[in-house]
């Protein structure tokens, strides 16, 4: 499954805001992730990692950036 993320790292606190629920999902549904961790070093790439992973109850290793290292719009993928 593709995640679709718009990052927003060195944020007060971690948390995910999910898709609004439409009755016609669109292709890209984008969720909000806010890290405390700086873009610096892949640290907030990690900790979105790491929150994706929580979210969707699976292990950090099913978890895999695809695209947007060093970008705010970044797409993961989650293997269950």
């Amino acid at each position: 499954m593709k995640v679709f993320v718009k990052a927003k790292p060195n944020a007060k606190e971690n948390k995910i805001i999910p898709p609004p629920l439409r009755l016609v999902p669109e292709n890209e549904e984008w969720y909000t992730v806010s890290v405390k961790e700086p873009p610096i070093e892949s640290r907030a790439n990690e900790a979105i990692t790491k929150l994706l992973a929580e979210h969707f109850k699976v292990s950090r290793s099913q978890v895999r950036l695809i695209s947007g290292a060093t970008s705010k719009r970044k797409v993961f993928e989650i293997r269950k």
